[in-house]
């Protein structure tokens, strides 16, 4: 650490004029400590469930019903992505998790695999139906998970490449499934919308579409359909049957020759899952410059100088101990550099500039409660880097902001509130990472579900409720005498705050292993850093975000 410091301030004092370096952050942790070691444990304990739980939900459904797909010649939907995916490039699952122990059966992944990855050099979102999983029909959570997939792609500009394999709504959940606004039609709704963004629309059709379903490929710019596998149509031949008294068989009626060649619903027709994968690569490969607006880090990136899995023994897995978030932040940014900004005020809160994996970032992380100070320094510093267009990352272990008679005639309402206008209004990209608790008012202060990052990430020991366990038993002796019912109602909140009942929920876009933030992270700012879309309706050649800047609005001073 010492050469690193020295060479950084020789090259202030030869060239004064430069500006100022951020400091290479110390580490100041015991790893040979008895907590240390204890905080370790509990962690890869937990990491280790966790992994065990993905491995699970990522094998699909039974084995029964992935044998029924290979004895019909077909790939498996994990086989299909890896065929698609640009060999050896990462792929940012999200929500891998979803439905996990919600709706009384299995149903791993919401039956439906979503990601970001590379096809034939360019970063694309992939959506997976997964026919292994109730033959990839959609439950309320699937729905959720793949409009969460096109919130993603639009607000980034990245192709969208459907690989389709689904028997429609799961008709028992059809009330939560079909009719309302944030439901299934709202999937066609977005093809449509992000067609005429310009952001390029892909279906290959490897099994049956039909019903909602078959808007999919008829919606997208360019299709594929396997020949004597994929169908395509409206209703099915038993409701043919029902509805006009037509005998017709599958093949006859939405057929990859018959669309192809009659109907024109299909622009290619594949032999097999391999043929119709490297068909859609093809395309993808030759979309010219539709989607592609990669950009580079502007410096070049440096390992922290720190272990990331001394992360482990930082944290734990009790968010009640208190750990320095710099000691995270020293682990996560290149270089460990960090430029601290406002280091001596509101010092529960953690403010600075730093990057990671090249891309620049602002750091917002808590220290402990946020008291108006914290919250005024936050505020300030969201402004800053809302002017400067640098996106912004929170890290979360927050138990809430101040409360009692000091705090109220302090004004902590209105300088939370301005925390949190400033978040909601900030016109950067935000990345949200919980790394401990995220409780009450402190969820939104620090950008939560509500406030619209572009992404958000638990780690395996992360809670989110309204308040913590013990607040809770005190506000329950306060409102009711009955100790069972203070019990049942603890338990049943301390289930619900885990970071499984968030993810299973899709309240985050996954939990991840803190060895792996920095990456995730990297690749999420990679993606904010992408070319800005021009605003439709503009001669001005200028250009934002899906909307222009509004302002911060009225803060209440």
């Amino acid at each position: 650490m010492r050469p690193i410091l020295q060479r950084t301030l020789r090259k202030a004092f030869v060239a004064p004029r430069r500006p100022y370096h951020a400091s290479v952050l110390p580490s100041l942790i015991s790893t040979s400590s008895p907590e240390f070691a204890a905080k370790t444990k509990a962690m890869d304990e937990l990491v280790a469930d966790v992994e065990a739980k993905l491995a699970k939900a990522r094998a699909g459904g039974s084995a029964k019903a992935a044998e029924r797909m290979r004895s019909k010649g077909k790939k498996l939907p994990r086989e299909r992505l890896g065929l698609l995916l640009d060999p050896h490039t990462p792929f940012l699952e999200l929500s891998p998790l979803a439905a996990h122990e919600v709706y009384g059966e299995e149903i791993p992944g919401a039956g439906i695999i979503t990601g970001i990855g590379r096809i034939s050099g360019r970063e694309c979102m992939v959506v997976v139906n997964d026919a292994t999983v109730k033959g990839g029909s959609y439950y309320p959570l699937t729905v959720k998970k793949h409009l969460r997939a096109q919130e993603i792609a639009r607000e980034h500009g990245l192709p969208c490449v459907y690989v389709v394999e689904s028997g429609g709504a799961a008709l028992p959940h059809q009330a939560n499934v079909f009719p309302d606004k944030e439901h299934f039609g709202r999937i066609f709704y977005n093809m449509a919308q992000m067609s005429a963004l310009g952001i390029p629309q892909v279906a290959i059709v490897h099994g049956i579409s039909v019903a909602g379903g078959a808007y999919v490929p008829a919606m997208a710019d360019e299709n594929i359909i396997v020949q004597n596998q994929g169908r395509i149509f409206l209703a099915g031949p038993p409701l043919v049957k029902a509805a006009t008294g037509e005998e017709v068989d599958e093949e006859t009626l939405g057929g990859g020759l018959m669309h192809s060649s009659e109907s024109g619903v299909t622009d290619h027709l594949a032999r097999d899952d391999e043929h119709a994968i490297a068909i859609a690569r093809g395309i993808v490969g030759d979309l010219g410059a539709a989607g592609s607006r990669e950009v580079l880090p502007p410096q070049k990136p440096e390992d922290p100088l720190y272990p990331a899995h001394e992360l482990h023994g930082i944290v734990g897995t009790d968010v009640r101990q208190p750990f320095d978030m710099r000691d995270v932040i020293a682990r996560l940014v290149d270089g460990s550099k960090f430029r601290e900004f406002k280091k001596e005020y509101g010092t529960t809160m953690i403010t600075g500039f730093a990057h990671i994996h090249g891309y620049p970032v602002g750091i917002v992380a808590n220290n402990g409660i946020l008291f108006s100070p914290s919250a005024l320094k936050a505020t300030h510093f969201i402004e800053l880097c809302s002017q400067r267009q640098i996106p912004l990352l929170f890290l979360v272990n927050v138990t809430g902001y101040m409360v009692g008679s000091k705090a109220e005639k302090g004004g902590i309402a209105k300088d939370g509130a301005k925390m949190v206008r400033a978040v909601a209004c900030a016109d950067v990209p935000k990345l949200t990472v919980i790394v401990g608790g995220s409780f009450g008012a402190g969820n939104y202060g620090m950008s939560g579900r509500a406030y619209s990052p572009r992404f958000l990430w638990m780690w395996p020991n992360a809670k989110v409720s309204v308040m913590g366990s013990a607040q809770l038993s005190q506000v329950m002796t306060s409102v009711s005498k009955d100790p069972t019912q203070h019990s049942s109602l603890k338990d049943e909140i301390e289930n619900q705050s885990t970071a499984l009942y968030s993810t299973a929920r899709l309240w985050d876009d996954g939990i991840i292993k803190p060895t792996d933030t920095r990456d995730v992270v990297g690749l999420g700012l990679a993606l904010a850093a992408r070319q800005r879309r021009p605003t439709s309706g503009r001669s001005t050649g200028s250009t934002t975000w899906d909307g222009d800047n509004k302002g911060f609005g009225v803060f209440r001073m």
